[in-house]
């Protein structure tokens, strides 16, 4: 019985991280260039092998309810006793609910809207904007970006919203004339007046499972990134919008809280249930 009440909690930290992911991306609906998170869930079953000795996770985490005995390193790491180590923490307690999984980024391209301001950059297809960013310990860094809601100030940087550098093919800052009108071509070429200041730069990776999210619209990679030539175009004049539909996040999150609170009736249920029988079956009349 306790098992039920364990498995019905984890559904629920499940479900709450799912609208903690959800919420956050209707927040970000019209943030300019963002991309959507999911969340993933797993059984306790496929996980066995990988968890059952791994003690890195916070204690509010699903887990096992108690762990096996005397089960030493050679059978973990043989792949031979993984029959063995399930039928034995069978015997002994296991965790039968879900187990909160990762997180993953949708990639894939937000509608294009048109402004018609030069500065306002979009990307045809694959690849990012690098921008310096400075944090708040004056250390800059380079992070990656869709967003191309881009201005000029008044030393003539092109720079981010935030105020961070926009960066060339060579890694440098983009200085203009402010005093000049501005033309940004296909392949981000900028020219004034006839002259050619700068080529705004475009970096893509092989595999963006690299990539971690960096604030709400920053990427940065880790180790095992590698990075490759963008073959995409600008589009100056318009704007990547956030990927997100706002139908579909809302009809996921009602989803959402109807499996939430079908775990917590269960919990009320089972509640109901001991209560009777720690104080109702063995009361003497």
């Amino acid at each position: 019985m306790l098992k039920g009440l364990y498995t019905a909690y984890t559904g629920m930290i499940n479900e709450q991280h799912r609208m903690d992911v959800m919420t956050n991306n209707l927040a970000n609906a019209d943030t300019i260039g963002f991309k959507k998170e999911g969340a993933t869930s797993q059984a306790f079953d496929s996980v066995l092998a990988y968890k059952i000795k791994d003690l890195s996770e916070a204690g509010n985490l699903p887990k096992l309810i108690s762990t096996p005995k005397a089960i030493d390193e050679a059978e973990v790491n043989n792949e031979a006793n993984e029959n063995y180590m399930q039928r034995r923490v069978r015997r002994v307690g296991m965790n039968l609910g879900v187990k909160t999984g990762e997180n993953y980024v949708d990639y894939s391209e937000g509608p294009i809207k048109e402004t018609g301001n030069t500065f306002d950059l979009a990307i045809s297809d694959r690849g990012f904007f690098a921008v310096e960013y400075t944090n708040k310990a004056d250390e800059t860094s380079t992070k990656y970006t869709r967003d191309g809601n881009f201005t000029m100030d008044r030393q003539g940087y092109l720079v981010t919203r935030d105020g961070d550098f926009v960066l060339d093919t060579n890694g440098r800052r983009i200085r203009m004339n402010t005093a000049l009108p501005v033309s940004i071509d296909r392949t981000g070429l900028i020219t004034q007046d006839g002259t050619e200041v700068a080529t705004i730069g475009l970096t893509d990776f092989e595999n963006y499972d690299y990539l971690h999210r960096y604030g709400e619209n920053y990427f940065e990679p880790v180790d095992g990134a590698e990075e490759i030539e963008s073959e995409s175009e600008i589009y100056s004049g318009f704007l990547e919008m956030s990927n997100i539909s706002i139908v579909s996040e809302m009809v996921n999150m009602i989803a959402i809280q109807r499996q939430y609170d079908s775990n917590q009736k269960v919990i009320t249920t089972f509640d109901e249930t001991l209560d009777t029988a720690v104080n109702q079956l063995g009361r003497v009349k």
